[in-house]
């Protein structure tokens, strides 16, 4: 029973990971107004373009970068449209995971051949010695890879620096509850919005790229599978607070670990049902049923200087 719950663990963290990163940019972005549902197709873009990068270089450290390069892409498509043009976000974000997700496709095809990406440089686990032994807490935490290791790190600068008690994160609140009153106050809106977007592209693409070269090293049509959107998900699950956002995460790795982990623990549930969980979850959170919720006031509200 200690090997499952270990391995449970492990899994459940495994599969967090790329929801950690992913909802760490989205956090600050819904924070200040912006909706990105486009997450979804920051990943899968950054899982191509990682797989791609490493497979042409040979090299797992050139993937990131390219990663990293069509993550800010997809990105800026995205802050153009609803920032600067304030176009509808919800439309926009479905129609960018549209277009990443046949874009991904077709490069594929072209890229790697109707197969897809066989065995591509990645990274391996990096265990800790001695950390990786502490029951439970060691396989999951202190056995990822070095990209593994830098989505944590990541999350929790983005989580300190973005702090409602930190200037940049005061300014993102800001920004989110009344754009109109920030620009009044001198606040840069437009450019806080894009910052937050670009950084939400860089993250997610991250997340893409853990998925495609350090979970599997290879790639596949539609590797991400709606974990873009359960990213999204987690933030409104962790009502647009940091700490809440990262347990929303590990749980909803959890659950999906549980669908593997579920005969060995005598655990005779569906795999559909656990596969709904995490959107279960969602809706009672939302609903106030776990506790208040409250979006920022304006998000996905553009904003028009003068009103």
């Amino acid at each position: 029973m200690s090997a499952v719950l270990d391995e449970l663990a492990a899994g459940g963290v495994r599969l967090a990971v790329p929801l950690l990163l992913a909802s760490a940019g989205e956090l600050l972005s819904e924070r200040a107004g912006v909706l990105n549902l486009s997450v979804e197709g920051m990943m899968l873009t950054g899982a191509f373009a990682g797989a791609a990068g490493a497979l042409a270089s040979g090299s797992a450290v050139v993937g990131v970068g390219t990663a990293l390069v069509a993550g800010l892409v997809v990105a800026l498509l995205q802050a153009v449209l609803s920032v600067t043009l304030r176009a509808d976000q919800i439309v926009t974000g479905i129609t960018i995971n549209a277009l990443a997700l046949g874009g991904t496709t077709y490069a594929a095809r072209l890229w790697f051949g109707d197969g897809g990406a066989g065995s591509v440089p990645g990274f391996d686990p990096l265990p800790v010695p001695v950390l990786r032994d502490i029951p439970v807490l060691g396989p999951a935490l202190f056995q990822q890879s070095a990209l593994g290791y830098t989505a944590f790190a990541v999350t929790a600068v983005l989580a300190v620096a973005g702090a409602r008690r930190t200037a940049w994160g005061l300014a993102v609140d800001a920004v989110g509850e009344d754009a109109t009153t920030a620009d009044r106050c001198g606040l840069p809106v437009r450019a806080v919005r894009y910052a937050v977007v670009l950084l939400t592209g860089a993250t997610s693409a991250l997340a893409g790229a853990q998925l495609a070269l350090s979970e599997v090293h290879s790639f596949s049509d539609n590797l991400t599978a709606g974990v873009g959107y359960l990213a999204v998900v987690a933030v409104i699950a962790g009502r647009w607070r940091a700490w809440p956002t990262m347990l929303a995460c590990l749980f909803f790795g959890t659950a999906q670990a549980l669908q593997f982990a579920a005969p060995a623990l005598g655990l005779h549930v569906s795999a559909p049902l656990l596969t709904t969980l995490p959107y279960v979850f969602a809706l009672l959170a939302v609903s106030g049923l776990v506790g208040r919720s409250r979006a920022p006031s304006a998000l996905t509200v553009p904003f028009v200087r003068g009103t």
